[in-house]
């Protein structure tokens, strides 16, 4: 049973029946020029997590369930990675030959204890860390958007306007996952 009363069946069915994230595969067959919408979504975010979990008690926002991350947690994770983000985006504006990799272990998440921390503190974080981020997107230039490096784990080619795709699918993993967490 959730910490707010019972999981209904349908929904931990649907749970359960979750593709991982880890085990997504991409299609990154739409024109570089809807790069504005990816943005848009990232911008989104920061306010779509704090209308997740505002005004939620913290045994609520720190439940775990069946040893996976809780709301905060998940969280935590999406401000954890900001910083592999912007590693990616210098990726493309120097020209490397690759995407810098993501610690597949989530040490840094793990290791974070983000259940201890304020939740007001870890949502300013994430805003401010997502912030700098966008400011740097919003200063490329469009032709850049096009640029394309190898993601290391997928093992395909994918643009500046696809690592926004993907960046924007991985936030909305997590929501989704908060959400299910507080349904």
């Amino acid at each position: 049973m959730g910490p707010m009363g019972r999981i209904d069946p349908i929904l931990a069915e649907l749970t359960m029946a979750r593709i991982k994230w880890t085990d997504r595969t991409f299609d990154f067959n739409f024109p570089t020029g809807l790069y504005p919408e990816m943005i848009e979504r990232l911008r989104g975010a920061p306010a779509r997590m704090e209308e997740h979990c505002r005004n939620l008690p913290e045994e609520v926002l720190t439940f775990q369930q069946d040893g996976r991350w809780s709301m905060q947690e998940n969280a935590g994770h999406l401000l954890d990675l900001e910083s592999l983000w912007l590693a990616r985006l210098d990726d493309y504006v120097a020209g490397k030959d690759r995407l810098t990799p993501a610690d597949l272990t989530n040490r840094k998440t793990d290791e974070a204890n983000h259940n201890a921390r304020p939740l007001e503190s870890l949502l300013a974080e994430f805003r401010a860390a997502r912030a700098t981020l966008l400011k740097r997107v919003d200063e490329l230039e469009a032709s850049l958007f096009a640029r394309t490096l190898p993601h290391p784990r997928l093992k395909t080619p994918m643009r500046l306007a696809d690592h926004l795709y993907f960046v924007a699918e991985h936030d909305d993993h997590h929501l989704a996952r908060i959400w299910e967490l507080i349904k």
